[in-house]
């Protein structure tokens, strides 16, 4: 199902409200970009949208494994409702998304301790990205990427190197 010209509107206001006050910088158009194309998971209180997170695929590589990846974005609570469960409910079904139909969920954040109480786990190795010209080092990403780990993904080194694919913004 397609979001509805109200519900895009209604999400990015969120989004924007969401980050206005982030220590990295606000919500860009880059952000809401990476956002589309895949699985929006709402909350909804009174018929407003509350929370948001999204997941589109992405292939990421640890090691020599290529590996179908559930990119998780966009995932934000509305600030007059923040703590109170509506960001915890859209990751729920965000992960049981993951679990059923990726082979790794992955993420980039500062927020550890939400997603790592939900089974999240820190990336421990060296982080890059696939450019055109070969690897590239992303070193500002190491310990910020997070990991949930799926059947299919269980046995991954969280030592080992990742890497995502080039996009404009931020690659990962």
């Amino acid at each position: 199902m397609e979001l509805s010209p109200t519900e895009i509107d209604a999400i990015r206001a969120l989004l924007w409200a969401a980050f206005e006050h982030d220590e990295d910088g606000a919500f860009s158009e880059d952000d809401w970009q990476h956002a589309l194309g895949g699985l929006h998971v709402v909350a909804e209180l009174d018929g407003a949208i509350v929370a948001h997170a999204s997941v589109v695929e992405r292939q990421l590589e640890v090691g020599s494994l290529r590996l179908r990846t559930g990119y998780v974005e966009a995932v934000a609570t509305r600030p007059d409702r923040q703590g109170q469960g509506f960001g915890t409910a859209v990751m729920n079904v965000v992960n049981e998304h993951i679990e059923h139909r990726y082979e790794l969920g992955a993420l980039g954040t500062g927020s550890h301790g939400f997603y790592q109480r939900l089974g999240w786990q820190t990336w421990l190795g060296p982080s890059f990205v696939r450019a055109a010209a070969g690897l590239e080092r992303t070193p500002d990403e190491d310990g910020y990427i997070l990991v949930l780990l799926t059947p299919s993904s269980a046995t991954v080194s969280l030592d080992d190197p990742i890497s995502c694919e080039w996009r404009p913004g931020d690659v990962w």
